[in-house]
């Protein structure tokens, strides 16, 4: 079955010009049929740099948007559009208006992680990545609005000691990580080491010896004299992790940090995207051009994007 499906989708792929991305956290088998896995932003300006005419985001809403942005030329696909981000749905445009009408001095910093809208409202964008380093880079004398992730913001306060007003949005699936499991690995593999994102909570990152994005896990393992790694993050990153490396071991949590909505996608959707032309995702223009120059001011700092 799986098969077929896979030929139905590379013969549609060629009818569409299609480019299939995929995020670190889609199920295996999506991320297998890709035509690039990464994060989201990579993935954006990756099926940027292609001659493709549709681009098919397996991954969630607020991704499609960030190609939509970067790509208004090509038609942009979400498999499955009820794919949503929780911590995105945590703030709206009309809310950060109001938020910016409070600290009116200060730059706005979005992390991609966000709405279309929110983005256009903003300064700068930013990765998990690069986050530290751009902030970093702007001016010591203006105060700081970071959005929507206070966990990602409190990490770039604890590297860069500026004092930022932090939005209260957090991402379900790494907040839900239980300190105790860690700590249990860490018993349990002595010579491991452990692995977290900066959207995890303080109690893990205390555990963590290294918090990376995905992208910088990735970058990171083959630098690590390490055998064995305790993996805190969304568990679909282990399978890039063992396709690359599979000499190393990786461990995930005895109750593994799992993202509903990245497991939404299959191949069958991804098929049937490509079949139907669904679901087309676009952004208009008086939100993208805004939106693409907060993305852009963060590229003219970080040409590589983090």
């Amino acid at each position: 079955m799986s098969q077929t499906v896979i030929d139905q989708i590379q013969d549609l792929k060629r009818k569409r010009r299609a480019v299939i991305l995929a995020h670190n956290y889609q199920i295996g088998e999506v991320q297998d049929i890709a035509d690039f896995c990464g994060d989201s932003l990579q993935l954006s300006r990756q099926a940027a740099a292609t001659d493709a005419k549709v681009i098919v985001f397996c991954g969630v809403a607020f991704m499609a948007e960030t190609a939509a942005i970067l790509s208004p030329d090509k038609t942009v696909l979400l498999p499955d559009k009820h794919a949503g981000c929780p911590m995105a749905d945590m703030i709206t445009a009309e809310q950060l208006a109001e938020k910016k009408r409070q600290h009116p001095d200060a730059l706005v910093v979005a992390y991609v992680n966000s709405p279309a809208a929110v983005k256009a409202l903003c300064d700068y964008c930013c990765t998990s990545g690069n986050a530290v380093e751009l902030v970093e880079s702007l001016p010591k004398d203006r105060p700081i609005l970071f959005v929507p992730d206070r966990y990602l913001g409190q990490f770039v306060i604890d590297k860069t000691g500026r004092d930022m007003i932090l939005w209260p949005g957090y991402c379900p699936t790494h907040v839900r990580m239980d300190p105790r499991q860690i700590q249990g690995l860490k018993e349990q593999y002595p010579d491991a080491e452990v692995l977290c994102h900066p959207e995890c909570t303080e109690p893990v990152k205390a555990l963590s010896h290294q918090i990376l994005s995905t992208g910088g896990m990735l970058k990171w393992i083959p630098q690590s004299s390490a055998r064995r790694f305790i993996v805190c993050t969304e568990e679909g990153i282990l399978h890039t992790m063992r396709k690359k490396f599979p000499d190393r071991q990786f461990v995930t949590l005895p109750n593994p940090p799992i993202c509903p909505n990245m497991k939404k996608i299959t191949l069958e959707k991804v098929a049937w995207s490509l079949e139907d032309m669904q679901h087309v995702i676009t952004v208009p223009e008086n939100i993208r051009i805004p939106a693409k120059q907060a993305l852009d001011r963060m590229l003219d700092i970080m040409p590589k994007g983090g």
